[in-house]
């Protein structure tokens, strides 16, 4: 099978160990690897655009170096000063063809985060909102995040991610039918004789959201999204001056027990996948409950989405 060729972004930042060690596992396997990560950090950046500065952008060509390992398939590293978003945009809609026009992504990876991405975490995630970003330019997109603090070892979340990237391809053209959206609103198919739930994957309506926990049992489940509650969620302080700051980071967070949820799957060790509408039901591709309830239907043996 021809390896898709992939883009690769994360908000952990371009040195970050979870998008590295993914990136050279799927070189490994011959898939052409483009990446361009926020230069820093830009944890919970959420959907944020950087519109009134310019941001350096620049190749890193040691590290990419350092991490190859199939000396036959392209991997070349980028970083911008900006936000997980604005990244996606340079890749897709930037100009980035024209210096890397060896590597056209068929599927966006954002990841591998560090820490977990459940439930009303997707609101604010850079790690979900890049991957959301490349689904509106009409790219099929995923974001895998380790969902812990605990330890840094990315193992399982590559495995995991290996397993489920080898399935997506199966259903993927090299080309994107729908990058860019040459036609607004109007494509409704890729392809005629897909289910519509593959289609709103192909044509970037749908993305996959996907944890792997502290110890995954090495299952997978397609699940909900559960209900998690931050509380005492910022702090006050004062100094010598009488200046008060606020810090924000939520003293506890309470997860509550709802069967088919990632929370709950998480907890039980199970990797969860949980697919996500990219536009809002309001919108004119929001997709109806119908179809969102056929995207979480499972294959009973695998925990994978039934239309994987």
């Amino acid at each position: 099978m021809e390896r898709l060729p992939l883009l690769l972004t994360n908000d952990d930042g371009v040195n970050s160990p979870g998008l590295l060690n993914l990136a050279s596992a799927l070189n490994r396997l011959g898939h052409p690897i483009l990446v361009i990560a926020p230069l820093k950090e830009q944890s919970a950046s959420g959907m944020k655009l950087t519109l009134r500065n310019g941001m350096k952008f620049q190749e890193h060509k040691e590290l990419a170096k350092s991490i190859k390992i199939n000396k036959d398939s392209d991997l070349r590293i980028f970083s911008l000063d900006g936000t997980p978003c604005d990244c996606v945009i340079v890749a897709l809609d930037g100009g980035l063809n024209k210096i890397t026009p060896e590597i056209s992504p068929s599927l966006c990876i954002s990841g591998i985060n560090r820490g977990p991405n459940l439930s009303v975490d997707i609101f604010h995630s850079g790690t979900v909102s890049a991957a959301r970003e490349a689904s509106l330019y009409g790219l099929p997109s995923i974001c895998v995040s380790l969902a812990t603090y605990s330890h840094e070892n990315y193992s399982d979340s590559i495995s995991c991610t290996l397993q489920i990237v080898d399935t997506v391809s199966r259903l993927l053209p090299i080309k994107p039918p729908n990058l860019l959206r040459p036609e607004g609103s109007k494509m409704k198919f890729a392809n005629k004789e897909l289910t519509s739930v593959q289609n709103s994957f192909l044509l970037g309506d749908i993305f996959l959201n996907i944890n792997v926990p502290e110890v995954w049992n090495g299952e997978i489940q397609t699940v909900n999204l559960g209900a998690r509650w931050y509380q005492n969620a910022s702090d006050m302080m004062s100094n010598d001056l009488n200046e008060v700051t606020f810090h924000v980071g939520a003293a506890t967070i309470i997860e509550e027990e709802i069967e088919n949820t990632d929370c709950v799957s998480i907890k039980n060790g199970y990797a969860s996948i949980t697919p996500l509408a990219s536009w809002p039901q309001s919108h004119p591709l929001g997709l109806s409950n119908k179809l969102i309830e056929e995207a979480l239907e499972y294959n009973i043996k695998t925990g994978l989405p039934s239309w994987l």
